[in-house]
């Protein structure tokens, strides 16, 4: 069995301490450089703090990619976008080993998911084939070529786009590489001030300019350590699952919500605690994460893959949260 190398990994220190201070700045950051509302910047900024992956969804212009640049150029590390297209190979994502004749051996050539932020663009006009070759790196956060496996940059966070609409020409994500995406969000359009204020504004093509970095990779992962530390209690945890059993016996949903929805819920529930300066989860974390956790992993019948359905799943999820009682801690 051959071993795992590590390509261009970070590596924390003991001295790099985890602020909530610095998420909250990030976001504050995010929201003066961007026409999007407040509560998906929030949500990208937790998931990124929950170790997870994102996937943003919405009609196109909304500021979909903008958002994901801008969480690259806030963050410490490499940042690198991929324009998916129907004719792009798994190979184009993972890279490939090429034949050196100086050193008479193959070496390896890392493809683009290779960064601490990848930004999958439109990832829905992918083959199923390549759509695939990001199952292991968001699990698994490494990567398998010619049977060596290749360990990703920590931090890793994917953040992909796609749109709900011009169907054709695309292929929806099955539910299995959904299960990995930790949160999915949609934009919606901005208020009329905020879009008033991007017209009049003398940089409106250029909001990355007006954001910096916030942390480095190193506080990054020390940030991510301290909210797998935040303690949940039994109560909390089983109100946790009672909203998650919740999705798997409805006649309205055909496949429930997974085991693994329960860890991304759980973590969620952390990073929020996190923020909020605590070092203990409060049912209130579970119930402001349940929406953006586990929505886009219910298979409803009757249903198609419009975006109809989506908004469907939204509201399942909050009639679940709002009939599960809530215990007392």
């Amino acid at each position: 069995m051959k071993e795992a190398v590590m390509i261009d990994a970070p590596v924390a220190t003991a001295t790099v301490i985890a602020r909530p201070s610095m998420l909250v700045h990030l976001a504050d950051t995010l929201e003066g450089a961007l026409s999007c509302s407040r509560e998906v910047i929030d949500l990208v900024v937790t998931t990124f703090a929950a170790g997870g992956h994102l996937l943003l969804e919405d009609v196109p212009g909304v500021g979909k990619t903008t958002l994901a640049r801008a969480m690259g150029r806030a963050i410490g590390g490499e940042t690198n976008r991929i324009q998916f297209t129907p004719d792009l190979l798994p190979s184009d994502l993972t890279g490939v080993s090429i034949y050196s004749q100086d050193a008479r051996d193959f070496a390896f050539h890392p493809g683009p998911l290779f960064a601490n932020i990848v930004i999958a663009d439109e990832i829905n006009r992918a083959n199923p084939k390549t759509q695939s070759a990001m199952l292991e790196a968001m699990n698994e956060s490494q990567i398998s070529v010619d049977g060596i496996t290749h360990v990703l940059p920590d931090p890793y966070f994917v953040i992909a786009t796609q749109n709900p609409i011009e169907l054709e020409g695309t292929y929806p994500l099955p539910e299995a590489q959904l299960d990995r995406f930790m949160t999915c969000a949609s934009f919606g359009y901005p208020s009329a001030q905020a879009e008033a204020a991007m017209l009049v504004s003398s940089d409106w093509s250029r909001p990355l300019d007006r954001v910096h970095q916030i942390c480095t990779a190193d506080e990054a992962i020390a940030i991510r350590a301290a909210v797998r530390r935040v303690a949940l209690c039994d109560a909390v945890a089983d109100y946790l699952v009672a909203i998650v059993q919740a999705t798997r016996s409805r006649e309205d949903i055909r496949y429930g919500a997974s085991p693994r929805a329960s860890l991304h819920l759980a973590a969620m529930a952390r990073a929020y605690a996190f923020i909020d300066g605590r070092d203990f989860v409060l049912p209130d974390d579970v119930r402001s994460s349940a929406v953006p956790v586990l929505a886009h992993r219910l298979v409803l019948r009757d249903v198609g893959f419009d975006s109809g359905s989506l908004d469907r799943a939204r509201d399942i999820i909050s009639d679940i949260v709002s009939a599960t009682s809530v215990p007392k801690v």
